[in-house]
């Protein structure tokens, strides 16, 4: 099974280092999952055989392909039995858009941390799993796919009302 891992445009180094940890290789393997695609962005990874632009390697039974950018992660989210992701707005409306079970780690350095509200209230929708990169081990060997409420699917009419309304024209 391949687990897809998606930071974004941004560093989210602790979400990098985190995935390549030990602790969560060794979970990933035990849940299943044989094959890692991370996406780093410009995250900085310690380790330098993971500092090139793309390198693969394989540890604790999991084949690892890291990367940094692509034009798109449209077919490595449709490949995906899993999607960890940082909390961005955008990654999770295409992640949960194709109907992937999704495990969000909200990145604290950004902006008023606005990706910890997003994922909040996401999660107590259902949607999907927010959780901590200290609790990131323990929450991919807890997560249930099955117990997730699917996203409902985009519906462009519903924005077009709301404008008449506030324009005045309903």
């Amino acid at each position: 099974m391949l687990v897809f891992v998606s930071v974004g445009s941004t560093r989210f180094d602790a979400l990098v280092e985190a995935i390549i940890s030990d602790p969560v290789l060794s979970t990933l393997r035990d849940m299943g999952y044989s094959r890692l695609i991370l996406q780093r962005g410009n995250s900085i990874i310690e380790s330098e055989e993971f500092n090139k632009e793309s390198c693969t390697i394989q540890r604790h039974g999991v084949d690892i392909e890291i990367w940094r950018f692509r034009p798109s992660i449209q077919a490595e989210c449709e490949q995906a039995d899993l999607v960890i992701s940082h909390a961005g707005s955008g990654t999770i409306l295409d992640v949960l858009r194709l109907g992937k079970p999704l495990i969000v780690v909200p990145n604290p350095t950004l902006l008023d941390n606005h990706q910890e509200e997003l994922a909040s209230a996401l999660q107590i929708l259902g949607h999907l799993k927010a959780t901590s990169i200290q609790d990131l081990a323990s929450t991919i060997a807890s997560f249930e796919p099955r117990n997730l409420v699917p996203f409902p699917p985009f519906d462009g009419t519903r924005f077009s009302k709301l404008v008449d309304e506030e324009m005045g024209f309903v």
